[in-house]
């Protein structure tokens, strides 16, 4: 038998096939420019929080588990729950409201003084 032939590869189209964007092309220059950016204000707003919070570790107490605590805070008990849910998922930890404190699963003593003063505390001691 003899050499088979080889067939030729097709051609590329010209166009893709039923683009449904081809046709917007061309209407660019009606849609509208962006907005101009909303300009900041001069004098930047303070986040209103508590003066002070004092943050320490402890285990006595606990079955030897170590826990964080937020203390000296002075929010009142419905303005805690709302910090102790945003301080456990940014943490990822557990926690609970006992008394006045807000007590946290582990040592976070290194992350959470910056969570603390985002949230606008002053002033935070880690004892």
């Amino acid at each position: 038998m003899g050499k088979k032939d080889k067939k030729p590869e097709p051609a590329a189209p010209a166009a893709p096939f039923n683009n449904p964007f081809a046709g917007l092309a061309g209407k660019r220059e009606e849609l509208p420019s962006r907005p101009e950016p909303a300009k900041a204000p001069e004098k930047a707003e303070e986040r209103k929080g508590p003066a002070r919070a004092v943050v320490r570790m402890e285990r006595k107490g606990r079955g030897g588990k170590e826990v964080t605590v937020v203390e000296q805070l002075g929010l009142p008990l419905a303005e805690r729950e709302v910090w102790l849910k945003a301080l456990k998922g940014s943490l990822g930890c557990g926690g609970v409201v006992e008394e006045e404190s807000l007590v946290l699963q582990g040592d976070h003593r290194d992350r959470l003084p910056a969570l603390l003063e985002a949230r606008g505390v002053r002033r935070v001691v880690v004892g």
